[in-house]
């Protein structure tokens, strides 16, 4: 009896096994999203069949401390195939260089203008540059993010018909040189291009990432302008426009390259930053949350909120129960085998997945990091527990404090910084 409570605790304990088996449910959406996708892909290149000529873009990138990363960032943008757009630069009252750096790539491309606000946050930045730009279709990007010469022409193809109203792109990350890091870049296939594939074909999609987003200005004008009160900009706004009646779709090949965070202690802030933004949108939107008014998204928001925010307390409450079983009981209440932990642990169903995930973003190179899933376990592990010290955080009414990356400027991906994009 010990033995079998064990092993029921583990799948409770690890989020690899319960999240596993949900992202399983999620495949065939993936696959038939894929399969639309590259039928579209089959026929002439284009910006979208809502554009049938290509729309005057605005790149609006908000800035504060970038300076190790602006310059290239710019740069990326400025080599776009795109033929009709400009960017909208702002700093955030940064003590560094960063609106010297800007300002100079202004003065040397009229696409490009800079401005200048004292610190108000992302959220101000974004609604500055807004205010400025001119463009029919407004990109929305961070400032530590590198862009192929192809990123902003295939964001455009994400706007399939008129009831698009904002295209999420792909992300990956840049900066490979640390174990962490080799780990993101290979469960971020799972968590963000198989996941946000499937959600498209649900017409469920929740996030349109800060750091590659495209929305249609009519959007934006009846949505209103980004919040500035909350941790999750990128996330509010795209309930809001889900409320507004559009449909949010993702752009698999529109690929932006960004930090990710190179530290444990860095990676645990951002999570519980993203964690507090959940809440915070929920809090915001939570008369949306299992309402069939809102079609498939308010059905997923129920879904999301009890495996995202109340799982993460009965995994908890599990590995607890379970410390306390080995402490009284013994070992024997866990594992004896190889076999048996890889099953507890999930790691047979998620390296499937990851396979999976790769084919279908075509990276295989990526694959040469698959030793590093023997620490995915860990990770999940943790990511429980960034949910509850984010809702101690909510239930304090902590400062809302940003605790965005220290940038070092590192870049592992081949091709990135000239015109070539063969990647990884």
């Amino acid at each position: 009896m010990a033995s079998v409570l064990g092993v029921l605790l583990l799948l409770l304990v690890f989020p690899l096994v319960v999240s596993g088996a949900m992202r399983f449910a999620f495949i065939p959406f993936a696959l038939s999203f894929e399969a639309q996708r590259r039928h579209e892909d089959d026929g002439p290149a284009g910006c979208g069949p809502l554009f049938p000529e290509p729309p005057f873009l605005s790149v609006v990138v908000p800035a504060y401390q970038e300076g190790p990363v602006i310059d290239n960032c710019l740069a990326s943008i400025l080599r776009s195939d795109h033929p009709h757009f400009e960017v909208v630069c702002v700093d955030d009252g940064s003590a560094d260089d960063t609106f010297e750096r800007m300002r100079r790539v202004a003065d040397a491309d009229p696409r490009v203008r800079a401005y200048r606000q004292e610190n108000a946050g992302k959220g101000a930045a974004l609604n500055t540059g807004i205010a400025q730009a001119r463009g029919e279709v407004l990109v929305l990007v961070d400032a530590d993010g590198l862009f192929r010469h192809d990123t902003l022409t295939r964001l455009l193809q994400g706007f399939r018909d008129s009831s698009i109203g904002a295209v999420c792109g792909n992300d990956r990350p840049v900066n490979l040189d640390r174990t962490l890091t080799r780990l993101l870049a290979l469960i971020s296939h799972v968590g963000t291009g198989l996941m946000r594939r499937a959600l498209d074909a649900l017409g469920c999609l929740p996030v349109v990432s800060g750091n590659l987003g495209a929305f249609r200005r009519e959007v934006l004008e009846e949505t209103g302008p980004l919040r500035t009160d909350t941790l999750g900009e990128d996330l509010e706004l795209t309930w809001r426009v889900h409320r507004a009646g559009f449909q949010v779709a993702f752009a698999p090949t529109a690929l932006v390259y960004a930090e990710s965070p190179s530290t444990v202690s860095g990676l645990w802030r951002q999570r519980v930053r993203w964690a507090r933004g959940l809440l915070q949108a929920t809090g915001l939107h939570w008369d949306m949350v299992g309402r069939p008014r809102y079609g498939t998204f308010g059905l997923y928001l129920a879904f999301n909120t009890v495996t995202q925010v109340v799982a993460p307390f009965l995994q908890a409450a599990a590995f607890l129960t379970l410390a306390a079983l080995v402490a009284v009981r013994g070992p024997g209440v866990l594992p004896d085998t190889w076999l048996g932990w890889l099953l507890g642990l999930g790691l047979i169903t998620s390296v499937l997945l990851l396979l999976l995930a790769v084919a279908l973003d075509r990276t295989p190179g990526d694959l040469r990091y698959l030793w590093t899933v023997v620490l995915w376990p860990i990770y999940s592990t943790a990511m429980t527990f960034v949910m509850i010290e984010a809702v101690r955080l909510e239930l304090g009414n902590a400062e809302n404090r940003w605790n965005k990356l220290e940038r070092s400027g590192t870049v592992s991906v081949k091709g990135l910084l000239e015109d070539d994009d063969r990647g990884s």
